[in-house]
């Protein structure tokens, strides 16, 4: 079940990305953000009133939560600042670059992942399981070699920068799941950090704007900035749920997610018309098989 869970969020991860991209194009950053941790946060504003009020409108449903403690509070606000802080940085990125290019530096995040799921978890991988790492590693690579070919200077481009922050931030937060969600329920995770996420957005905007130093960049209306809001809200939900799952391995779940950057490339030669697919496609074909033998190995 949760590796059913896993493959759903990575779809919806993908077509999420996608409508990042459209919503940032020429347009501001912070304010689409903003919007999305709003729009967010009212996607689960009746649970949330649901368990403060103490109604129960969703007993007996999978929405069914409780209140919770000042501690279970606090947990859910440490996960919103460092969310936050990867889709900052994650935002200024794919506004300035190919998403054939962002969504192979996103992929690297499972390495990272992995590593501190041995060290902090003690996660084991099998056979089929490392076959299938390895693979993701080494197309990830030669992804990322595809894309000094558009003239993106990994070393010294301040995006990619902005891009590999993002996932080093998103793989602390991916560990930081595992943990919490021992603890604490799905719903509850998600409603409240979504909410969380609002406060400290719209404090972070107020205060840039009425910086002197802040040139506010200019802002015009897009559908796809809902549709953000839609689609990392059914991802998260997918993700959060399989986790929630005894057998789950973070590891596994996070490199499975990664499998989004299949949807964002072909939507980017589509939509986009990016450049260089030939060679991006052949390295996605290793991410393919090594999910595929991912999945076998977690049978």
């Amino acid at each position: 079940m949760w590796l059913l869970l896993a493959f759903t969020s990575a779809a919806l991860l993908g077509l999420y990305d996608v409508a990042k991209k459209k919503a940032l194009d020429s347009n501001a950053v912070l304010p689409v953000l903003l919007l999305n941790t709003l729009f967010s946060s009212l996607i689960f504003s009746p649970v949330i009133l649901s368990s403060a009020l103490g109604a129960g409108w969703f007993d007996g449903t999978i929405l069914a939560t409780h209140a919770g403690n000042a501690e279970a509070h606090a947990l859910v606000a440490i996960k919103s600042a460092i969310v936050l802080a990867s889709w900052i940085f994650g935002y200024y990125g794919i506004k300035h670059l190919p998403i054939t290019i962002v969504g192979p530096i996103n992929a690297t995040r499972p390495v990272m992942v992995l590593v501190g799921a041995m060290l902090f978890f003690g996660e084991r991988l099998n056979a089929l399981q490392w076959a299938g790492v390895l693979l993701a590693v080494v197309s990830l690579f030669m992804l990322s070699r595809s894309g000094k070919r558009e003239g993106v200077d990994f070393a010294h481009d301040k995006w990619i920068l902005c891009v590999a922050a993002a996932a080093v931030i998103g793989a602390a937060s991916g560990l930081y799941d595992k943990f919490i969600m021992g603890r604490l329920e799905p719903v509850f995770v998600q409603s409240w950090y979504n909410a969380y996420q609002l406060v400290m957005m719209a404090a972070a905007v107020g205060i840039m704007r009425r910086s002197a130093h802040h040139k506010a960049s200019p802002f015009h209306w897009s559908w796809a900035i809902p549709l953000i809001s839609v689609l990392i809200s059914c991802a998260d939900f997918a993700y959060l749920f399989s986790l929630r799952q005894p057998d789950a391995m973070i590891s596994v779940v996070s490199m499975i997610r990664r499998g989004s950057v299949l949807v964002s490339f072909a939507c980017g030669a589509v939509l986009f018309h990016e450049k260089n697919l030939k060679a991006k496609a052949a390295d996605l074909a290793l991410i393919l098989i090594g999910m595929v033998f991912l999945y076998f190995g977690s049978k």
